[in-house]
């Protein structure tokens, strides 16, 4: 077995979250800032910290519209997000192997643990990073370093798999493997930007990727 442990990015890579999240920004620029962002606009900046976006429309209202977007998200959460195709079989293969898995989202914990409840794969990771237990978040190594520590993982066995090119260069920079996946709306690298290791069409693929 080439990666014994194999970290998950959480919204578009396990749970199909693309949906809710842009209709979620949406709603929170036309009811703060009478805006209306395009879809093209919001995928950009898929997968950074939610604060962070947020503060690119507004360091006055930020936190505002930090608090609308999240009550949003919660009235609707669970009528609008379903798991990503093959996650199941894939989390399964990879508990047979022997794998340990952990979640690093940069997400709240408390909106990571209602997806993964939600779908009854919580059980599956031994370890959850989540927004609040870092101080500097994707594309900054801390969140893997994070979850290697708690997993006491070693560089070289360790597999990140994301949707985004914030999980890639967090994995490029706290230097491990990295998976692409590519049936997410964040997906859009640009030349100069780092490039995974490996890209699936599949999350049955990764087994394979593990297998070596």
């Amino acid at each position: 077995m080439k990666y014994k442990y194999v970290l998950f990015d959480l919204d578009g890579t396990l749970i199909d979250t693309n949906r809710l999240i842009i209709d979620c920004f949406k709603h929170t620029y036309k009811a703060h800032l009478d805006l209306d962002v395009s879809e093209e606009e919001i995928l950009k900046h898929f997968g950074e910290p939610l604060i962070i976006t947020l503060r690119r429309y507004s360091e006055e209202k930020h936190q505002e519209m930090f608090e609308t977007y999240v009550s949003f998200n919660e009235a609707i959460h669970d009528d609008y997000v379903t798991l990503c195709p093959g996650v199941r079989e894939c989390l399964e293969g990879l508990k047979s192997l022997g794998c340990t898995m952990a979640v690093v989202t940069s997400k709240r914990r408390r909106g990571a643990l209602k997806g993964l409840e939600l779908f009854g794969i919580k059980d599956c990771f031994k370890a959850i990073v989540a927004l609040e237990d870092t101080e500097r978040h994707k594309p900054e190594p801390e969140p893997i370093l994070r979850a290697i520590e708690l997993l006491g993982a070693d560089l070289d066995s360790v597999l990140m798999v994301g949707d985004s090119i914030f999980d890639i260069e967090c994995a490029s920079n706290a230097g491990v493997k990295s998976v692409l996946v590519n049936w997410s709306a964040a997906n859009g690298f640009q030349d100069e930007q780092k490039t995974p290791d490996y890209t699936v069409r599949s999350m049955e693929e990764v087994i394979d990727i593990v297998r070596g």
